[in-house]
């Protein structure tokens, strides 16, 4: 017989975390935590992480439905079916919180090179808005530290000001030897966009991310048609749901890239349907995730690992905290580690 419970956790950033919707001081996360009668001390954990203003279940009834949830637990497919579609990050703590329990609470969910042999998952260097010599600060901090992917966070400053930091970065690296990621959050007009994309695209940049607000899917569609440089759907992704609407979205915006972030897209079931239909659709992808702790970063970095995607992928938030829940993840030279010798300690899960 399955047992649940939720705990709710507000994590704190060490610093603030600017993106063109505004500063990120604190984050909210619930954690699930599924026990079986059957297996004494045995538990399986999910993270159910929103981000305000982004997820589509950042809403006053939240924890209403987590407790309608883990009162009828053993409807679990039901759940994970349809019960969940409006709650993906609900749905996404779910299947996480099943599949440990399944794995024998280990926290070990998907087996590959990287909890196994010590394998490493390459990851992006992520830029923070802020003031010029801000970023320009922890842009040297991220190249000194190894990373030949740099993703910026723009939209926020001054236009200008954040080209001249792209200008600083190409006069001493070629995109051989450093690629440069930027992310609008829909910062940009449809009007001015596609001119800022010129702008932009001066500095041999690899891709833009949801460089208007998402669903304006005929200004996307002819963006993505005529930009001078590729654009990747993050926020457009959210709230799609099935393969149906998913294909609609790609036959109608035709991306070159979409960005998988388990947490806002509903699972991983969800986001290997999108995976399906892009490949279907020849948009390449890779995946981020979405200020979880290190329990929804851990299982997306093993999910990642089983994917084979040799591009860097968007990893590396378990950093930003000060009170994150230790554990067997670590970054070195640019790339996600797991340290399986590592234990985790899982104390704020169960103290007061």
């Amino acid at each position: 017989m399955l047992n649940a419970t939720f705990k709710k956790h507000t994590f704190i950033f060490k610093q603030p975390g600017g993106t063109s919707r505004g500063v990120l001081v604190t984050k909210d996360s619930w954690y699930l935590i599924l026990s079986d009668t059957d297996r004494p001390g045995v538990f399986g954990i999910g993270e159910c992480s929103i981000i305000n203003n982004l997820s589509i279940d950042d809403r006053p009834d939240f924890e209403d439905k987590l407790n309608e949830v883990i009162q009828n637990i053993d409807r679990f497919n039901y759940w994970l079916d349809e019960g969940l579609v409006d709650f993906p990050a609900i749905r996404f703590g779910l299947e996480m919180a099943l599949i440990d329990l399944d794995k024998s609470g280990q926290r070990v969910l998907f087996s590959s090179g990287f909890t196994e042999t010590g394998a490493g998952i390459l990851i992006t260097g992520l830029v923070w808005m802020g003031a010029y010599n801000f970023m320009k600060d922890h842009i040297i901090a991220k190249i000194e530290a190894g990373y030949r992917c740099i993703k910026l966070k723009i939209g926020a400053i001054n236009f200008d000001d954040e080209l001249k930091l792209l200008k600083m970065i190409r006069k001493d690296f070629t995109a051989n030897e450093l690629e440069l990621r930027v992310d609008a959050n829909g910062a940009f007009t449809a009007e001015e966009a596609l001119e800022k994309l010129k702008r932009l695209s001066a500095f041999d940049l690899h891709s833009i991310e949801q460089p208007i607000q998402q669903g304006h899917w005929d200004k996307m569609a002819e963006l993505c048609e005529l930009t001078p440089l590729p654009i990747a759907l993050d926020e457009e992704l959210i709230g799609i749901s099935g393969r149906d609407s998913i294909n609609k979205m790609l036959e109608t915006i035709k991306p070159q890239y979409i960005i998988l972030k388990p947490s806002l897209l509903g699972g991983f079931r969800q986001s290997e349907q999108f995976i399906k239909a892009a490949e279907q659709h020849e948009t390449a992808w890779w995946v981020t995730s979405a200020l979880e702790g290190n329990i929804g970063l851990n299982a997306i970095a093993q999910w990642t690992a089983t994917l084979s995607n040799p591009m860097p992928q968007g990893l590396g938030t378990g950093q930003l905290f000060t009170n994150n829940i230790d554990s067997p993840l670590f970054i070195e030279h640019a790339q996600l580690f797991f340290d399986r010798k590592n234990i985790w300690n899982l104390k704020p899960l169960f103290n007061d």
